[in-house]
């Protein structure tokens, strides 16, 4: 038997992912930016074995959800097919973020299984391969590949010259040192899976093909800020492409709202610390939970300060900027 076991850290996207034009193949409508975090990391194992007849899948042990597993099969299908070995695996995750709260869950779980499944039977990719693998997992699992800030690229065409082209890089970010506060105001399952929510938006709400322009936008000018250090600006951009992004799935038929009453009192604290002269932008993915940004010399405070709002300081988690996805010696042999 081979076991091989990787570990791999959620990511917050600045610029947000939202929507495909490519379901099979995770090609996204727009180019994404994130920080993947140094907090709640997903250890995956996954062990070759000759003697099964097909994938079994845990959760530390238990039983996975059926749908989860599935899922989990199919991504194991493809490195397969890519490495002409058919054998099947045991594949055990342990979370330790909230699973389908809009904590990026998935983005570390399946970086973590692409690592570890191309290891397990003998792919070798390069980061960037590695990185498309991840992404046909789940989208945003390609750039938790990456330790810091990455960009996801949407890539040009479809099919095949979309699939080459469509794998995040890392960005180079010298002059800045952030801190992400996330407010834990609601971690119980989304009503909505992303994937849904994603489907209806693109496919019923008016405000979608704006909100994708802006998002071109966005980018140039967050890869500019980056670049120079301006953590005020890659704030107010992220602020405003995550409220943009809700916004759209507000306009969908029906409407898909995330937002929890904890969500606005974070929301509003974060208005109160700009006023106060605290550099704070809010951000949040698919749920109701909020993400602050800020300089790491500000995090005390911020945290602080939304802990007062988002149900004390054990609802608070603050977090720097974590690494890429590794192997485990734990697992690995």
């Amino acid at each position: 038997m081979n076991s091989v076991a990787a570990v791999a850290h959620p990511n917050i996207a600045l610029i947000k992912y939202w929507g495909k034009r490519d379901e099979a193949l995770h090609l996204p409508m727009t180019t994404s930016v994130s920080l993947t975090l140094r907090e709640f990391p997903t250890t995956t194992t996954v062990t070759v074995r000759p003697d099964l007849a097909a994938d079994r899948v845990t959760f530390a042990g238990a039983p996975a959800p059926e749908a989860f597993a599935e899922r989990v099969s199919r991504f194991l299908d493809l490195v397969r097919e890519l490495s002409r070995d058919r054998r099947h695996t045991a594949v055990d995750t342990v979370n330790t973020v909230p699973t389908g709260a809009g904590l990026a869950s998935s983005a570390a779980g399946f970086a973590a299984l692409a690592l570890a499944a191309a290891t397990a039977y003998g792919l070798d990719p390069d980061p960037r391969a590695l990185s498309r693998l991840a992404r046909r997992g789940s989208g945003s699992a390609s750039r938790s590949i990456f330790g810091g800030f990455a960009v996801w690229w949407r890539g040009a065409g479809d099919g095949e010259s979309g699939d080459l082209s469509s794998f995040a890089e890392p960005i180079d970010a010298p002059l800045l040192n952030p801190a992400l506060v996330v407010a834990l105001v609601d971690t119980r399952e989304k009503a909505v899976p992303s994937r849904e929510a994603m489907r209806r938006t693109v496919a019923t709400s008016p405000f979608y093909p704006a909100w994708v322009e802006e998002s071109a936008r966005d980018l140039d000018r967050m890869r500019r800020a980056l670049g120079e250090g301006d953590l005020a600006t890659v704030g107010e951009i992220a602020e405003a492409n995550a409220l943009g992004m809700h916004a759209t799935m507000l306009g969908a038929r029906p409407a898909v709202r995330y937002f929890a009453p904890g969500t606005f009192r974070v929301l509003d604290r974060v208005l109160e610390l700009r006023a106060a002269g605290i550099g704070a932008w809010a951000t949040m993915d698919a749920g109701p939970n909020v993400k602050v940004l800020c300089d790491s010399r500000d995090s005390a405070a911020v945290a602080a300060a939304v802990a007062e709002v988002a149900g004390g300081a054990e609802r608070v988690v603050v977090t720097t900027a974590g690494p890429g996805a590794a192997l485990s010696g734990s697992g690995h042999r």
